[in-house]
Formats: C-alpha cells, sequence, structure tokens
C-alpha cells in the first residue's frame, strides 16, 4: 500500500438508540439510569445524548482508518455489552423503528432541560441519530469554501447511508426519514451559501451577539465549520447499522475534502440556483435511496444515484492513493449492490408480514436485525475482528 497523507486527520461520530430487550420499545425506567452510570464509569467514549434512549461514541483524531476502526469496534461491543447487563439492547440506525416521541424522557442535564425549553415540540420529537465524521483541513479559513463546494455531494453521502425508513412505529415510504424529522429543529438542512469566511464569521457574531445562539455549535446543518475544531463537519449521514459503512463513508468524505482542496476550480460557481438542485437531489434521495435518480447539472438530466456515486469514486481516486484508502472505499461499491441499511430493515420487515406478522412484530424483527448487525465485527482496517467487551 502506499504511504498514506499524513494530512487530512478525521474524527467520527456515531449516535445509537437504546431498546428494551424484551419489548423492544425505548426504555423509560431505571435501568436506563442505571446504563448511563455504568457506561460512563467503564466507556469513557461514549457519551449521553438528549434523550436518555440514545448514546453517542466518537473515535479520537486519526490519520488512517487502522487507527479508527477497531476504536469504534471496541466502543461498539462495549456499549452493546453494559446494554445486556441492563437487560437492554443498542442498535444504529437514523430512527428507532419502535420508538413514540411521546415516551422518551430527556437527560438531567442543565444544558439539555435548557435546550427543551428553547425547543418546544420539535426538541422533544428529535428523536434521531446521525454519522459525523470531521476532516482537518490544511488552511480553516477556506473551510466555508469547502462548505460550499462540497454540497453537491452530500446527497450521495446520505444515499449510502440511509437507514431510517420507519418513524414512530410506521413505514414512512422513505429511505431516509431522519432529515425530515429533523427538519422540525431550526438551522438545519442545507448551510445557507457564504461568500468567504469573513461573511460567515459577521452572520455568527449576529447570531450570539443578539442571543438567538450561544455559539456556532448551534448551527445545526448538514455540513458545518466545527467550533471547536479545525475541521469541516459532514452530518448529512444516517447512523451506519453497518460499521462497515460508516468507515466507508466517512473516508469517502475525507477523500472528497482533499479533492475539493486540491481542485479549486470544481464547484467553484456553485450558487443558489445550484443549491436548490441539491435540496432537491436531497430528497429524491430520502424518497428513493440507492435507486433514486439524481439532477445532474451537466448533463442536465436525471441519473442514477449510484452512477454518480462512480463518478465521485473515479474523481477523488488520486486522494484516495495519497490517504491509503484506495482499499477502503471498495466497500462503497459493496453498498451499491448489496443496499443500505433502509434496504435490508425494509426485506426483514416484508419477510416478517409474508410470514403473516403483525405491526408490532415486523418492527420487532427490524430491531432485532439491527442490534445484532450493530455489533458484526468490521472488516475495513481490522482484519475482520472486533474489539473486546467489558467484562
Amino acid at each position: 500500500m502506499a504511504q498514506a497523507d499524513d494530512g487530512y486527520g478525521f474524527g467520527i461520530e456515531e449516535e445509537f438508540f437504546l431498546a428494551d430487550a424484551g419489548t423492544r420499545g425505548t426504555p423509560r425506567d431505571s435501568r436506563v439510569s442505571a446504563f448511563h452510570r455504568e457506561l460512563a464509569r467503564l466507556v469513557p467514549g461514549a457519551e449521553r445524548e438528549m434523550m436518555q434512549s440514545q448514546v453517542e461514541i466518537s473515535s479520537p483524531p486519526a490519520t488512517t482508518l487502522a487507527e479508527a476502526a477497531p476504536v469504534l469496534a471496541g466502543l461498539r461491543a462495549q456499549v452493546a455489552e453494559v446494554a445486556r447487563r441492563h437487560d437492554l439492547v443498542v442498535f444504529a440506525a437514523g430512527t428507532h423503528p419502535m420508538a413514540r416521541w411521546k415516551r422518551q424522557q430527556v437527560t438531567q442535564a442543565t444544558r439539555y432541560e435548557q435546550l427543551l425549553a428553547e425547543l418546544g415540540l420539535p426538541g422533544a420529537r428529535n428523536m434521531v441519530s446521525g454519522l459525523h465524521v470531521h476532516v482537518a483541513v490544511p488552511d480553516p479559513e477556506t473551510r466555508i469554501d469547502l462548505m460550499r463546494r462540497m454540497l453537491p455531494f452530500t446527497p450521495l453521502l446520505l444515499a449510502l447511508s440511509a437507514s431510517s425508513p420507519f418513524w414512530q412505529q410506521r413505514a414512512t415510504g422513505l429511505a431516509s426519514y431522519r432529515l425530515i424529522a429533523n427538519g422540525e429543529m431550526p438551522r438545519t438542512g442545507l448551510p445557507d451559501i457564504f461568500p468567504d469566511a469573513a461573511a460567515y464569521d459577521r452572520f455568527v457574531a449576529l447570531m450570539c451577539e443578539t442571543g438567538a445562539i450561544k455559539d456556532a455549535s448551534f448551527l445545526w446543518w448538514i455540513l458545518r465549520p466545527s467550533s471547536k475544531y479545525p475541521t469541516l463537519e459532514l452530518r448529512v449521514a444516517d447512523s451506519c447499522t453497518r460499521l462497515d459503512d460508516g468507515l466507508a463513508i466517512a473516508v469517502f468524505y475525507r477523500c472528497l475534502v482533499r479533492c475539493l482542496v486540491r481542485r479549486p476550480d470544481l464547484h467553484a460557481g456553485f450558487d443558489t440556483v445550484a443549491r436548490a438542485v441539491v435540496a432537491e437531489n436531497l430528497w429524491r434521495v430520502q424518497r428513493h435511496g440507492l435507486a433514486a435518480t439524481l439532477i445532474d447539472p451537466e448533463s442536465r438530466a436525471m441519473v442514477p444515484v449510484a452512477q454518480l456515486v462512480r463518478d465521485a469514486l473515479a474523481l477523488v481516486a488520486e486522494d484516495a492513493a495519497a490517504l491509503g484508502h484506495v482499499a477502503d472505499l471498495e466497500h462503497v461499491e459493496t453498498i451499491l449492490t448489496g443496499g443500505t441499511s433502509a434496504d435490508r430493515q425494509l426485506a426483514v420487515a416484508a419477510k416478517a408480514r409474508h410470514a403473516g406478522a403483525g405491526t408490532p412484530e415486523i418492527l420487532q424483527a427490524v430491531v432485532d436485525w439491527l442490534a445484532a448487525t450493530t455489533i458484526e465485527p468490521p472488516r475495513l482496517a481490522t482484519g475482520g475482528t472486533g474489539g473486546a467487551a467489558v467484562r
């Protein structure tokens, strides 16, 4: 393997749901608090989310997938083992198939309580989980330009990650419902177009000085410059059930960042019309997943999303070689041919329905598949072995 480029360090954050091991619904009793207390003591790489039925893990900054993959695999296994001891299961998906938002309990923390008081009903309904990927750039001042020029690729990354076909115990008819549910929140979705970093800084300063937000971390766009790190943070992706899918999407995004830095001409003319096209393409991916056709501004035609993904892979071939991700990106083709988590969830549901199961049993079967698949050891950069569980 070629020597990896030592720039463009990256980190991966994954959000998960908890489910009752018996009912597969969201738990509300003291087991959840006991789970979080034990998790905090034994697994420092895991953190609570605003809702008690969710948890987040993250990898430390890395420069190779071989550094990040075993950490995330180990954390998944550890969280699942702690959950098992409390008669819970944990799984990765963009939405919880059996959750009812009215049954959710907010984590007792001042920040979350204040946030929920500010957001009202949209905050209480925000039962979604995502995959977030940070990639450092050589010059942080260029992140606003990179954010603008990265937007055309976001529908492709969402298509590969789609894992939220169910919402509030119902099939939505969509491959990825998460962004629609998240869209009830303010400052979500596509970022506005800022001409330069100075304009973005003026916007953030105005929002903070007027008290509209406390800081830039309250901008929850699908793509944003991190307020804590010199990174451009991808937030469009659903939480990936299979760790290999999340890892492949993360390195694909990393290669795209490097490509845009290397090619300042790429999407240089991105404007409000192009942004509107991205919005339409995001909707088409949410609805149809990998079966979607997207608007291609260059050919002025509808093009299958799989073809556009393969075109993007060809575009970043040089970057994949420089970053040491040529073999890692082969898994993107596996997603294209084998389907996403959403495809698998719908297949599990169809099989259960064909066997005569009712809605509760169908959704329980989906959660069972999600929980089992979440803890499968990855193959990328680990030799097929996962991390050890907490004992």
